[in-house]
């Protein structure tokens, strides 16, 4: 599942009644959630967070935005913050599922619309920059809203989306896509701030300046003080006293997850702080954080006590949470915590308990259906793929594969929780294609020609959204043959038969998929493009599935003889 997170900033921090409204626009969209609101006085300025999928995300930070420009007016506006808009920042930020490309097509959509549709002039920054010198906000917002309406008239700041003229009342906004920020703070056992502190300017990417053997500042040749970079990259990072815990901490922004992790700077403090005499007691996120980053700490921690990580998410994130002490002065609730976990909705099918599923399955209702099923299989064929793999690792006679096995398991562990979103991704592609039926019928009974143009338009989308979900599930099961293969090859003999198992899983949830492409192809006509080229992906996958499953089903075969 695509998610982004947003994190708009209203110049308002002192009116509740007005930041209520602009938030009660985001709320009014589903599938977004609304995560936190954070008010400054001094700032005059709101930070609100909420995340959801691309499409509910920016129709809920347009309405936001609409909503901020009725009710703040600018030239009223004071504050301690940098600010040029009533909007000043709109950030889209990865969460999970998706690229950074696809967040700056995101940002830079949602920037265009609110120029376009609310006729003020909107601006473009960090990885939706569209010149260098907008990567930087603060390039962006120079001179603030004082000076706006000058810098609109300069060549060089022309807006990116919408008119290049003042609008007193709004000012401006800055449409991103950022990195995710982590704040996470680490525990020690002690009161002394200067240690943690110290420990701060070790790790954080901007280091400390260096110091001579007389405690003095080293500099160089034209006397400027000279730095000493930090270990880590997008890392920054301070150590002060907590009275509330009674202890130092050392407080961390990590600005990119992917190239500077929770666990390794977790590790590297606690290395640094037994060298000083101190312990590392605990650690703690401050807000939410990516489902992805405690599965990687999870899996990290799991190599380094030589344990095999192609284990359950659910194991994974346990395992991140004792090793990091995550509930060290708090209790670290995943379903307050992690986002995924914290927008998840109630009554999906993969949610339900096998009776559960074969009691909705065996209705009257038409979904779930076969589409729904095909994706089960898909997701039993990795479950089996997974097991096979956790009862070969560490065992005798088969420990020269244990990092090959480790790959493989972590391997499926991943396929099966994308196969696990398809079953309940049919369901819903199916009830879009009904809802979409439903419109087009009601447009054909009137007289109105663009309603019913836009009810086939949204109909024939609504079909290929069908069509492109159980093509998803072929090529995703497809995708297990390879390494089940090798699973079957190098997989503990005893069970092998599951290994047997999970190649026949393959081909029924191929074949089983494949079905419902053809039927939902069935309503496209015969020259389309669309169904000409879906039906040739389609029938490659189709093509290959029987010697691939065949090919592990004799190695099987030879095994258990």
């Amino acid at each position: 599942m695509k998610i982004v997170e947003c994190v708009p900033n209203f110049s308002e921090g002192r009116n509740m009644a007005v930041i209520d409204q602009i938030t009660d626009e985001i709320k009014k969209i589903k599938g977004v959630k609304l995560l936190d609101v954070d008010p400054g006085f001094d700032t005059n300025r709101t930070v609100v967070t909420f995340v959801g999928d691309p499409e509910s995300v920016k129709e809920a930070a347009f309405n936001a935005v609409k909503k901020s420009h009725q009710l703040i007016d600018m030239t009223k506006h004071k504050g301690a913050h940098p600010r040029f808009g009533a909007c000043d920042v709109c950030p889209i930020i990865p969460v999970s599922g998706i690229s950074m490309d696809e967040c700056v097509t995101i940002a830079r959509d949602l920037g265009k619309k609110l120029g376009k549709e609310l006729d003020y002039p909107v601006y473009f920054y960090e990885y939706a920059a569209t010149k260098k010198e907008r990567k930087n906000l603060a390039w962006v917002r120079q001179g603030e809203y004082e000076e706006l309406e000058s810098n609109l008239k300069q060549a060089d700041r022309v807006p990116d989306a919408g008119p290049c003229k003042f609008q007193p009342k709004v000012g401006a906004t800055a449409v991103s896509a950022r990195d995710f920020l982590i704040a996470y703070n680490v525990n020690l056992n002690t009161k002394n701030a200067k240690l943690a502190h110290d420990i701060a300017l070790n790790i954080r990417e901007q280091g400390r300046f260096l110091k001579d053997e007389n405690d003095k500042f080293v500099k160089d040749k034209e006397g400027n003080k000279v730095k000493q970079p930090g270990i880590f990259k997008n890392c920054k990072a301070i150590g002060w006293y907590v009275d509330d815990y009674k202890r130092a901490q050392i407080s961390i922004n990590l600005t990119n997850f992917h190239i500077t992790s929770m666990h390794d700077v977790f590790d590297e403090i606690s290395r640094q702080a037994t060298e000083k005499g101190l312990r590392v007691t605990g650690s703690e996120i401050v807000g939410v954080v990516p489902k992805e980053a405690m599965i990687k700490a999870g899996i990290h921690y799991l190599e380094k006590q030589g344990s095999c990580a192609g284990v359950d998410d659910s194991e994974l994130i346990k395992i991140a949470v004792q090793s990091l002490g995550l509930s060290d002065v708090a209790e670290f609730r995943t379903d307050e915590k992690i986002i995924e976990y914290m927008i998840t909705s109630e009554g999906k099918l993969a949610d339900l308990t096998v009776s559960g599923f074969c009691d909705m399955l065996s209705s009257d209702a038409p979904a779930p259906g076969g589409g729904s099923v095909a994706a089960l299989c898909g997701t039993l064929a990795a479950s089996l793929g997974a097991m096979v793999m956790n009862l070969t690792y560490g065992k005798k006679g088969y420990r020269q594969f244990d990092d090959e096995v480790n790959v493989l398991g972590k391997e499926l562990q991943l396929r099966k929780s994308e196969l696990l979103y398809l079953i309940d991704a049919d369901t819903e592609a199916f009830n879009v294609l009904m809802d979409a039926l439903s419109a087009k019928s009601k447009a054909k009974s009137s007289d109105d020609e663009i309603e019913l143009k836009e009810a086939e338009k949204k109909y024939y989308d609504a079909t290929v959204l069908a069509t492109e979900v159980p093509l998803k599930v072929m090529s995703k099961i497809i995708e297990l043959a390879a390494p089940l293969k090798r699973i079957a090859e190098i997989g503990n003999v005893n069970a092998a038969s599951d290994a047997g198992v999970a190649a026949l899983l393959i081909q029924s949830g191929v074949k089983s998929a494949g079905l419902n492409v053809k039927i939902n192809l069935s309503g496209f006509d015969s020259s389309d493009e669309y169904k000409n080229v879906t039906l040739k992906k389609m029938n490659d996958i189709l093509s290959s599935v029987d010697s691939l499953t065949q090919s592990i089903l004799e190695i099987v075969d030879s095994k258990i003889k």
